[in-house]
């Protein structure tokens, strides 16, 4: 996790100027708690029909398609007041996604969760002891894949024009 982190913070940034940091989630009842408080704010959410089947899976069967099991989140921040950060830290969690396989690691966006920590007075941000000065910009789920693939997904053709 620190090699993921340390990779991250050398990620281009507006201007050079930074400002993010990290908080690495290593503890699986911490990650439990998450899951349900997760679900619990969804289940109240406008935007619950997006998400229904996630729902009533977990409720369920007890599937988690919030962190997918996954045993790591690496949550970055920057102060609240920072324009930047959310550019930043997607320039900086793109480099640790990009660095992931070469360790073996496998990562996706923790989309649902950072919905759902972002809207004000979350209980996600006490859980997490998010200081009151700071703001969630990003968030990845990180752990070793359950499967491993020798194709990259297929994708749409290049399409690129060359101005000489």
């Amino acid at each position: 996790m620190t090699k993921l982190i340390d990779i991250a913070r050398l990620a281009p940034t507006a201007s050079n100027s930074q400002g993010i940091s990290f908080i690495v989630v290593q503890n699986k009842q911490l990650l439990e708690q998450a899951l349900e408080m997760t679900i619990q704010i969804i289940e109240n959410s406008p935007l619950r029909h997006l998400v229904e089947e996630a729902i009533k899976s977990y409720r369920e069967d007890g599937y988690d398609s919030v962190f997918r099991g996954a045993p790591n989140l690496i949550i970055a921040t920057s102060d609240k007041n920072f324009s930047n950060g959310r550019n930043n830290a997607i320039s900086c969690l793109t480099y640790l996604e990009l660095f992931a396989p070469s360790l073996g690691l496998g990562s996706c966006w923790a989309g649902i969760f950072e919905h759902c920590i972002a809207i004000e007075d979350s209980p996600l941000l006490k859980l997490f002891n998010i200081p009151k000065d700071k703001k969630v910009v990003g968030a990845v789920m990180v752990g070793y894949p359950k499967y491993s693939y020798n194709r990259l997904v297929d994708r749409n053709p290049l399409d690129a024009t060359f101005i000489e």
